[in-house]
């Protein structure tokens, strides 16, 4: 097969076209022939060579993938080839207490697919485990399927399973423009939750507030939490989503009302950040954790698309074929929403 691949660590310039074998599909294991691949900052991260992510050179990145069934291996049913999918991202050993309890997203050997052993879809063919293949509901379309597993998954983890955002909340939304921006503006306006949004570019804060922001702001400028104090009468949001990390999180746990909760998913602007640990349990805040989410969820996601009450928002469709110019421009911070590839 043709793959966008890469051979050493690096920048954009670093990806590739190759030829590759095709994948095998081994016992419970189906390969899909990849129709459209959503891009993430993940992909970067893994291009760049970052330690937590297991890879073998060449690699293919691309975590986020919708296309047709190939191929099934052994003791697979229930699929039929060229059947439209979209794969769910996490794969996890399906075995362990964690796996057994349905928090596949927290197995100790669990990888993302194009970030780890499973090649993804960067390449024409991708080989992954029977259980990480959903079926495409009618009125998804492969290119808006390929938008949704990251970041809506991770998204839907964040404010449903971990914040438990409620109709009539008010949720602090950082860095509206990307992957995590718009589907978690999608995800808490589908819930009735009053949505502050933050980007730093005037254009995108638009974009926002067209998409659901009842209030946008910038990050980047100075007393971001008076602001929001401001806009919620003094009292502050029941839910902040962080993932730009040191950056705002000052200002983000400051934005928080009595009892909220900070759910972060990220680290862009680094890993450490101070805390005020006597204003945490003064305001008896809770900060969370998230990766991902379960295969689960994940299920529940789709349903979600196919009632038509979730939306992703694309910015830009690339051919396959400048995979580079694409990475190129999520580099630049420049796209609202996602940009995907397609085969």
């Amino acid at each position: 097969m043709k793959a966008l691949l890469f051979n050493n660590p690096g920048g954009p310039e670093q990806v590739v076209t190759g030829e590759l074998a095709d994948p095998i599909a081994g016992a419970g294991e189906i390969t899909v022939r990849v129709a459209a691949c959503g891009l993430n900052h993940l992909d970067l991260w893994v291009l760049s060579g970052l330690p937590a992510y297991k890879i073998t050179l060449p690699h293919v990145l691309g975590s986020d993938v919708a296309g047709l069934v190939e191929e099934t291996g052994e003791g697979v049913a229930g699929f039929r080839k060229g059947e439209p999918v979209v794969l769910d991202p996490l794969v996890s050993c399906g075995n362990c207490e964690w796996c057994g309890q349905g928090l596949d997203n927290r197995c100790g050997a669990r990888t993302i697919l194009g970030a780890g052993p499973y090649w993804g879809g960067f390449g024409e063919v991708v080989r992954v485990p029977a259980r990480n293949v959903v079926k495409l509901p009618p009125r998804l379309s492969l290119e808006e399927a390929s938008a949704i597993p990251v970041s809506f998954l991770t998204s839907w983890h964040m404010l449903v399973s971990q914040a438990k955002l409620r109709q009539g909340q008010t949720v602090l939304v950082l860095g509206a423009g990307s992957g995590i921006g718009t589907a978690s503006i999608s995800i808490a306006k589908s819930i009735g939750a009053r949505i502050i949004a933050t980007a730093s570019k005037a254009e995108k804060r638009e974009k926002a507030r067209a998409l659901g922001a009842e209030a946008v702001l910038d990050h980047t400028a100075p007393h971001l939490s008076a602001k929001v104090r401001e806009l919620t009468g003094g009292r502050g949001v029941d839910l902040v989503v962080e993932h730009i990390g040191p950056a705002t999180f000052k200002e983000s746990i400051l934005s928080l009302a009595t009892g909220g909760t900070l759910v972060t998913c990220g680290a862009t602007t680094g890993p450490e950040t101070p805390l005020e640990l006597r204003y945490i349990f003064s305001k008896e805040l809770t900060i969370k954790g998230a990766y991902l989410g379960t295969s689960a969820e994940f299920r529940d996601l789709i349903a979600e698309f196919a009632a038509g009450r979730l939306h992703a928002t694309i910015d830009s469709v690339f051919p396959v074929s400048e995979a580079g110019k694409a990475l190129g421009y999520l580099v630049s911070r420049g796209p609202f929403g996602k940009i995907i590839l397609k085969h």
